[in-house]
C-alpha cells in the first residue's frame, strides 16, 4: 500500500479516482506547521534558525497521517507544485521523518486529470530544498518584519497597528496616489469638431492641425481661443485632402496568470482578488461532475508563465475547426513568450484542462460564481488559439482653410476571436468619400474639457502595478489586497477604488520618515529578486535575510530612541456618561472615536456623529449623521439608529428632488443625483 498526501480534501477526492486500491490518498489540510503566533519564533542569534509548531488544529491531522503512515510501503507527496507547495512536502516529510528513514517520492502536476497524475506518478523526484529555502526565507523575513515594526507602532503610535515587508509598500502606493490626486489641478481645454455631411450621411470630424502643425492636447486652452477658430473656419470650404485605406488585424489577449485573472474577474465579475483565488482553487481540485465524478477543471492558478503545453494546442485548434470552421483556427498554434523575468518553475498559463468542455456543457454542477471564472478562463483560451480578428479602416483628412480635420471608420470585416471573446473595439462606419470632394458642413462644434487627476487603484490596477514593479508573486497579490483592508490602512469607496483612513496616511508616514527601505519599491523588488535567486540555487537564505536583518534592527533600536510618541488625543468638552470623567478624540484604526479619560478603570468610547443638517425623510424626527462601518467605511444614517434603519451611501445636499421629491446625494464623483434608485435625475 502506498500512501499520497495532498492540500485539501478536494483534492484528495479527485486523485483518488484515478489510482487503484494500492493507492490511499489522504490530505494534510494546508500547512501542518508553522512559526508561531506567540512569539517570534526565529532564532536570529543562530543563524535565524525557525522554530516550528504544529498548530492545535493540525495536531489530529498530524496524528492521522502518522497513523497512517506507519505499515506503508511508500509515502508520495503530491502537494501543490509552487514554493508553498514544496515547503508544505517538505514539512510533511520531517514531522514523518521521512528523511532517509522511510521511501519516499516527490511528484508535481499542473492539473488534476488521470493523464497529468499518471505522468507524475512515473516522474517521481525528491523535494527540492532550494524552493523551500525561498519559501522559508521569505516567512521568516515577513515574521521578523512584521513581529519587530509593530510593536514599534503600538509604542509610537496606538496598539493594534502592523507592519508588514509588502503590505506597507501597497499601502504606500495608495497613499501617494492619493496625495497626487490632491495635489492636482485641472487644466481647461477646448475640441473643435465639424459635424460634415455627404448625401444623407452625416459624420464628425475632429480638428487636428493648424497651419500645419499638430494640436496638442491642451493647445486650445480658453473659449476665446475656440470661438475664434469657429469664427475662422465659418465660411470655409471642406475638402478631402487624404484618404487611407488599410486592414487593420486585433490579436487577442494572452491565456490568464495569477495576476491577469484576477485583473480581469475584478472588472469583468466584480469578484475580489480573494473571491477570484478561492473560486479558482475549487476549478482546479475538483467540481462534482455528475456520473464522472469529481474532476480538476482548470490548470494550476498560481501561476506567472504563459506556456501552454503541446497537448493543450493541438486539443483547442482540433475544438476550434470542428466548432467554428478552418478559417477560425491556426496553421501553427500561437505561442506566447512569458514577458516576467521572475516566472517561477515551469508552469503553465491558467487553461481548462480540456479543450472541448464547454462551459455551457457543465453549468448544472456549478455554482453561479463557479460557472463564471470557468466562462472566462475557458474562453480567454480558446480565444488565443483563434485567429485574429480584421477591420476596414478608414481615416479621412479634411482641409478647411489653413486647418486640417479627421474622420476615422472602422468596420468589421471577419470576427476571428471575438465569436469567443467579445472585446468592444467600436464601429464607426463613413460614406464612400473620394479625394479633392466637397462636404457639406452642418455645424461646428466647440466642447469644454478638463485635464483629470490620475485614477485611484482598484484591486485590478493595485495587482497589475505590483507585478510591474516586481512585488509579490503570483502566491501573494489576494492575500496582500485583503490584509491592508483588514487592518484598516485602506478601504474601497463606492466605485470599489482604494482610498487611505487617516492611520493609514499616519502610518505610511511614519514609516516613509523613519523606515524608507521598507517601503520603497525598488528595495521590496530587490529582496523579490534575491528569494527568487535562492529558489534557482544562485544565493543562500541565511546571508540573504542577514543582509537584510542586522541593519534594519540596528535602525529600529535607535528609533525607538529617536521617535517620540505621536500625540493623538484631542481635548474635548464632553463628559462621560458612566463616570462623569472628561472624554477625549483618540485616533483608532478606523479613524477617529470619542474614549474616557478614566481609561483603564472605565472603558467607555462613542462613535464621533457629525449631522449633515438633513432631516431624516423616513421618520421626520431624526437628522441624518455621518457614521463609518467596523472597517472605516462612511455612510449616512439616521440619528435614532436603530429605532430608524433610513440609511446611504452617499452624501445628501439637504435638497430634494424636482423629479420624485427624494432626497439629492453627492457621489464619489461630485456629481448631485437623485437618492431613488428608481430615479436617474442627476445635475
Amino acid at each position: 500500500m502506498n500512501l499520497v498526501i495532498v492540500e485539501s480534501p478536494t483534492k484528495s477526492k479527485t486523485i483518488s479516482k484515478f489510482l487503484g486500491k494500492e493507492y490511499k490518498v489522504l490530505s494534510s489540510f494546508g500547512h501542518i506547521r508553522d512559526l508561531p503566533k506567540s512569539e517570534l519564533g526565529v532564532d536570529v542569534e543562530n543563524n535565524f534558525k525557525p522554530k516550528y509548531i504544529i498548530p492545535a488544529k493540525s495536531k489530529k491531522t498530524a496524528a492521522d497521517l502518522k497513523k497512517a503512515a506507519k505499515n506503508i510501503n511508500l509515502v508520495i507527496l503530491a502537494t501543490d507544485e509552487d514554493r508553498e507547495g514544496e515547503a508544505i512536502a517538505w514539512h510533511l516529510s520531517q514531522i514523518l521523518n521521512l528523511d532517509g528513514k522511510k521511501p519516499y517520492e516527490r511528484i508535481v502536476f499542473h492539473e488534476i486529470t488521470k493523464k497529468a497524475v499518471e505522468d507524475a506518478l512515473e516522474n517521481p523526484r525528491k523535494i527540492n530544498l532550494k524552493l523551500v529555502d525561498s519559501q522559508q526565507a521569505r516567512r521568516i523575513l515577513d515574521r521578523l518584519v512584521g513581529y519587530k515594526l509593530s510593536p514599534f507602532l503600538w509604542k509610537k503610535v496606538v496598539r493594534g497597528l502592523s507592519a508588514g515587508r509588502v503590505q506597507s509598500v501597497a499601502v504606500r502606493l495608495i497613499v501617494d496616489r492619493e496625495r497626487e490626486i490632491d495635489k492636482f489641478k485641472p487644466e481647461e481645454y477646448w475640441t473643435v469638431e465639424a459635424l460634415l455631411k455627404k448625401d444623407d450621411n452625416e459624420f464628425p470630424a475632429r480638428l487636428i492641425k493648424q497651419n500645419g502643425k499638430t494640436i496638442p492636447k491642451l493647445g486650445v486652452k480658453i473659449k476665446e481661443d475656440a470661438d475664434k477658430i469657429l469664427k475662422d473656419l465659418k465660411e470655409a470650404e471642406y475638402k478631402i485632402a487624404g484618404i487611407q485605406k488599410k486592414e487593420i488585424k486585433k490579436y487577442p489577449a494572452p491565456p490568464f496568470t495569477t495576476s491577469t485573472l484576477q485583473q480581469t474577474a475584478v472588472q469583468k465579475l466584480g469578484f475580489s482578488a480573494k473571491q477570484t483565488m478561492r473560486i479558482a482553487q475549487q476549478l482546479y481540485e475538483g467540481i462534482n461532475l455528475g456520473k464522472v465524478g469529481s474532476v480538476g477543471l482548470i490548470t494550476y492558478h498560481r501561476t506567472d508563465s504563459l506556456n501552454l503545453s503541446q497537448e493543450s494546442l493541438g486539443a483547442a485548434q482540433e475544438f476550434i475547426k470542428n466548432k467554428f470552421g478552418a478559417n477560425y483556427s491556426l496553421e501553427f498554434p500561437r505561442i506566447y513568450k512569458t514577458k516576467s523575468k521572475t516566472a517561477q518553475e515551469a508552469h503553465e498559463a491558467i487553461r481548462p484542462t480540456e479543450a472541448g468542455r464547454q462551459p455551457e456543457s457543465i453549468k448544472k454542477y456549478l455554482n453561479a460564481h463557479q460557472y463564471k471564472l470557468y466562462d472566462l478562463v475557458w474562453k480567454r483560451f480558446i480565444a488565443c488559439q483563434t485567429q485574429a480578428a480584421v477591420f476596414d479602416s478608414t481615416v479621412i483628412d479634411v482641409q478647411a482653410k489653413n486647418y486640417t480635420f479627421r474622420a476615422t471608420g472602422q468596420i468589421l470585416k471577419f470576427d476571428g476571436f471575438l465569436k469567443i471573446y467579445p472585446v468592444k473595439f467600436g464601429e464607426n462606419i463613413l460614406p464612400l468619400l473620394n479625394k479633392d470632394e466637397i462636404l457639406r458642413l452642418i455645424k461646428l462644434i466647440s466642447e469644454q474639457h478638463f485635464t483629470q487627476p490620475p485614477a485611484r487603484y482598484s484591486e485590478a490596477t493595485l495587482i497589475k502595478i505590483l507585478e510591474e514593479y516586481g512585488i509579490g508573486r503570483p502566491s501573494t497579490y489576494a492575500p496582500i489586497i485583503s490584509t491592508i483592508q483588514d487592518r484598516g490602512y485602506v478601504i474601497k469607496n463606492e466605485q470599489r477604488k482604494f482610498t487611505p483612513t487617516e492611520i493609514g496616511f499616519l502610518v505610511n508616514d511614519l514609516l516613509v520618515e523613519n523606515f524608507p527601505e521598507i517601503v520603497d519599491v525598488k528595495f521590496t523588488a530587490q529582496m523579490e529578486n534575491d528569494l527568487d535567486k535562492i529558489a534557482a540555487g544562485e544565493e543562500e537564505w541565511v546571508p540573504t535575510i542577514r543582509n537584510f536583518y542586522e541593519p534594519f534592527h540596528k535602525h529600529l533600536l535607535q528609533k525607538y530612541e529617536e521617535v517620540k510618541k505621536k500625540k493623538l488625543e484631542e481635548p474635548t468638552d464632553k463628559k462621560c456618561p458612566k463616570c462623569g470623567k472628561p472624554l477625549v478624540i483618540k485616533l483608532g484604526r478606523f479613524g477617529k472615536f470619542y474614549a474616557c479619560t478614566g481609561f483603564p478603570e472605565c472603558k467607555h468610547t462613542e462613535p464621533i456623529i457629525i449631522s449633515t443638517g438633513t432631516v431624516c425623510p423616513k421618520c421626520i424626527e431624526g437628522d441624518i449623521v455621518e457614521r463609518k462601518t467596523k472597517k472605516g467605511k462612511i455612510f449616512y444614517s439616521c440619528s435614532r439608529w436603530p429605532k430608524c434603519d433610513f440609511a446611504l451611501w452617499d452624501k445628501p445636499t439637504g435638497e430634494k428632488c424636482p423629479k420624485c421629491g427624494s432626497l439629492l446625494v453627492t457621489n464619489n464623483k461630485n456629481k448631485i443625483k437623485c437618492s431613488n434608485k428608481e430615479c436617474k435625475y442627476q445635475k
